[in-house]
């Protein structure tokens, strides 16, 4: 492997000498914040908790659940890291078969989608970076849908959640 001369770390933002203790942790065991019949989500590392770096979230889809449809994001990069299952990913050409241990990269304005096409569950885990309020979406994304279309793209813009069915344009949907 070879490593470059002048490589460069980002600025320091802790400027103390002795280091603090700021770490937080959680336990395997603690439930998911939102559940319902399709699946969960679990916080690990929120917006906040995180100071806007980053939002790592466990995710598990039922048995044939719908996941996102086709979408891009203009503030945050996605990352998907598939736990169990298989979780079909959209990489904005083409549909692949993520199984455990593969990971997708979207970086901002990337079209990307996913589901569960299997009859098992599946588990991920989703990095948002920089770390957006991503809360409010997974507790209030099915509530809203229910509101009606207009209400939806609404909700899904204020969330930084660009999807193609709300252009107009059907480009790059899903089968």
């Amino acid at each position: 492997m070879s490593y470059v001369e002048n490589m460069q770390y980002p600025q320091p933002r802790y400027h103390g000498a002795e280091g603090e203790v700021s770490a937080s942790f959680r336990a395997a065991g603690t439930p998911p914040e939102v559940s319902s019949p399709g699946g969960s989500t679990s916080y690990l590392a929120t917006q906040e908790s995180t100071g806007g770096e980053f939002g790592l979230y466990k995710g598990v889809l039922g048995p044939r659940s719908a996941g996102a449809k086709t979408h891009f994001h203009r503030a945050m990069s996605e990352s998907f890291y598939i736990l169990s299952g298989e979780l079909e990913l959209f990489d904005g050409e083409k549909w692949v078969t993520g199984r455990e241990g593969d990971f997708l990269y979207v970086p901002a304005g990337g079209l990307h989608a996913f589901k569960n096409a299997t009859d098992d569950p599946v588990s991920m885990l989703m990095l948002f970076a920089p770390g957006g309020p991503r809360e409010e979406y997974f507790e209030r994304v099915a509530e809203m849908s229910q509101r009606g279309p207009e209400k939806l793209k609404e909700f899904r813009i204020r969330h930084d959640s660009y999807f193609t069915e709300d252009s107009g344009t059907g480009a790059a949907q899903r089968p």
